[in-house]
């Protein structure tokens, strides 16, 4: 997709658990956007200010080691990790799903994605979602929030 002005809304969990159960190399990235990232298909390293070689974005193709449990549960996991980021980074920030290659890792071993397809946002309705499956879970687990609380 060329242009990102109309890529569509994923407006539940159970449409993106659909996308990446059809379709592998799918990531989410938390930001400002595709029209802002793919200029320069670049992230950069919060504490050292070093330019990275990709886009900081999270895998959401399901592991082997996951089994038979419910993709659902995969998905809102993986979404609940970041949830915090509009909150400690920018209220702007928001979630999209790409289709994209691995090019390297950063320093939080994250995968640096390269020739980026914008495929949809994510709505907040998503993310709530997200949010209600993971902490239905019998275990504890919080986002991957270094400065506090969700």
């Amino acid at each position: 997709m060329s242009t990102t002005a109309n890529l569509p809304t994923l407006t539940s969990l159970e449409e993106l658990t659909r996308l990446v159960t059809s379709r592998r190399g799918l990531y989410v990235r938390w930001s400002r956007g595709p029209e802002r990232d793919l200029p320069e298909v670049t992230s950069t390293d919060d504490l050292t200010g070093v330019k990275l070689p990709g886009l900081s974005a999270s895998p959401l193709d399901v592991e082997a080691w996951w089994g038979e449990r419910p993709v659902r549960i995969w998905v809102a996991r993986r979404l609940y990790d970041y949830c915090h980021l509009p909150r400690v980074k920018d209220r702007r920030t928001r979630p999209w799903v790409l289709h994209g290659s691995e090019a390297a890792r950063g320093p939080d071993n994250e995968p640096l994605v390269t020739d980026v397809e914008p495929l949809g946002w994510i709505a907040d309705r998503v993310i709530d979602e997200a949010r209600h499956v993971v902490t239905d879970q019998p275990g504890r687990w919080g986002p991957l929030d270094r400065n506090g609380t969700t």
